[in-house]
């Protein structure tokens, strides 16, 4: 006779790995017979489907916020820098197309990531990241109707991202279908997330659409003001997206747990080394997967 198990009492069960970081009585992400979790996932599909981006406000409990903030400070110090130029899709220059072209479209970039394998095995990052009822509940939101899995890669899986005074994060599309963030320390003033919803898609890159953006066009431009404790879902991959710049004092730290519809792809090993300051092997081994025919 075969066992199924319960999975609502599983979830319930193993609910308190999150008790201390997410406020459950708000959000009761584990409790998969909840009218209020069922109407969150609701909200959150029609922002999804609306804007291809949603906010869930104050998700993170602020001591686990600030617990967050000072695990990024103390590891602050072993970011990865990178101040450079690069095209939306950290692709080398193809002297095939012609100039201005998106392929070709360098923009400045400087800012750093706190990479996925410096975390300490306590953190909550991790915890958050390692939690399936976590997963599960992405995977409700997204609505896609596919599984998705946590990222193999093992530098960008769930980093920080990493923003001093001055710096700036330039339009560009991800190397994963949809990201995760949740805001740890905000930027005195800038930082703000700005993106376009769905300006491309698998087969289909929209050149001329992306071009206009990068020349200064607003259209479809939106803006996100994250607070720290925002719970953000968003389609990096198919979304132009870029922080603007920092102004201020306060460094801007943002967490990034990511989750992906292909459990063996990792970014291409150009990608990781402009973002993450090197490329495993297992990056080059896997550098041939090609799933949507997109430009990385």
């Amino acid at each position: 006779m075969f066992y199924v198990p319960d999975v609502t009492s599983t979830f319930l069960h193993r609910s308190s790995v999150l008790d201390d970081i997410v406020d459950l009585d708000r959000f009761p992400i584990h409790r998969l017979a909840s009218s209020v979790r069922s109407e969150l996932v609701a909200e959150t599909r029609a922002q999804m489907d609306e804007f291809g981006c949603c906010r869930i406000s104050d998700f993170i409990r602020p001591e686990a916020i600030e617990r967050m903030r000072l695990e990024a400070v103390s590891l602050h110090d072993q970011s990865h820098w990178s101040e450079m130029t690069h095209n939306p899709y950290a692709s080398p220059d193809d002297p095939a197309f012609p100039a201005g072209h998106p392929r070709r479209f360098f923009q400045h970039r400087e800012s750093g990531f706190i990479n996925s394998d410096l975390l300490p095995a306590d953190s909550i990052l991790n915890r958050i990241y390692d939690a399936d009822v976590m997963t599960h509940f992405v995977w409700e939101c997204l609505g896609t109707g596919q599984p998705i899995y946590r990222w193999a890669d093992p530098l960008g899986c769930n980093p920080y991202g990493v923003m001093e005074p001055g710096h700036v994060f330039p339009w560009h599309f991800d190397g994963n279908e949809f990201t995760v963030s949740i805001l740890v320390q905000k930027a005195e003033q800038g930082g703000v997330f700005e993106y376009v919803p769905d300006i491309r898609s698998p087969g289909l890159e929209n050149y001329e659409r992306v071009q206009s953006v990068l020349e200064g066009s607003r259209e479809g431009v939106r803006e996100l003001d994250l607070q720290p404790g925002d719970l953000q879902l968003f389609k990096g991959r198919f979304s132009m997206h870029r922080v603007t710049p920092i102004v201020g004092a306060t460094t801007r730290y943002i967490a990034l747990p990511t989750y992906v519809h292909d459990p063996y792809r990792m970014n291409r090993p150009h990608h990781s080394t402009n973002y993450y300051g090197r490329a495993t092997a297992l990056h080059h081994d896997r550098a041939m997967s090609l799933v949507d025919g997109l430009v990385d």
